[in-house]
């Protein structure tokens, strides 16, 4: 069993979001799932972004680690899409991570320094995602050079095509995702039994 936090994307707390948390929570997981947009939610990916510059993605990444604040160290941090800015943030950089599910997004390592030794994450984007497209460069680079990293592409879906309540949504590839990220989880739980 793995504990996780999972940040949700731009559109705010869908209940595709929480759908997906449930999932997770029904194979045995402990799920906590912040509002970060204090119960917004938006109609599409540009108004949810213009909503996230307005308060600021500084605001967004604080927001992020104060959810955290509470929550033991050895979490693994996940987001979908603008929730990766906070997953990653804190894999990266508050000691105790035990993995990182980066979902339609993957900053460079370099913006907040590097890798940890030895951490899991696994990647999931899509191919002919425009949004993911910015990242995929990233997304190869954190593969390439981390011997713990998995990266998985999908081709033909949408940007957060993982969220059921969204039009975007590819049940045969979110169906996939969810099946990867379970076995990733499982995969650290059996870690954390042996250690």
């Amino acid at each position: 069993m793995a504990e996780i936090i999972l940040f949700h994307h731009s559109q705010g707390l869908t209940p595709g979001i929480r759908a997906f948390a449930d999932e997770l929570a029904a194979s045995g997981h402990v799920v906590h799932v912040p509002d970060l947009f204090d119960g917004r939610t938006f109609d599409d990916v540009e108004t949810g972004v213009a909503h996230a510059q307005e308060l600021g993605f500084d605001t967004v990444l604080a927001r992020g680690a104060a959810a955290a604040d509470d929550l033991p160290a050895d979490l693994v941090y996940a987001g979908f899409s603008m929730g990766v800015m906070p997953a990653q943030r804190l894999a990266q950089t508050r000691p105790g991570a035990v993995g990182a599910l980066f979902l339609d997004a993957c900053l460079p390592v370099e913006e907040f320094g590097a890798w940890p030794e030895g951490l899991p994450v696994q990647i999931h984007g899509g191919l002919d995602d425009e949004w993911f497209a910015e990242d995929l460069e990233s997304a190869r680079a954190l593969a390439d050079s981390t011997p713990t990293a998995e990266l998985f592409l999908y081709s033909g879906t949408a940007h957060l095509f993982a969220d059921s309540s969204l039009s975007g949504h590819d049940a045969q590839a979110a169906g996939l995702v969810l099946q990867r990220a379970l076995a990733f989880l499982g995969a650290l739980g059996r870690e954390a039994d042996r250690a």
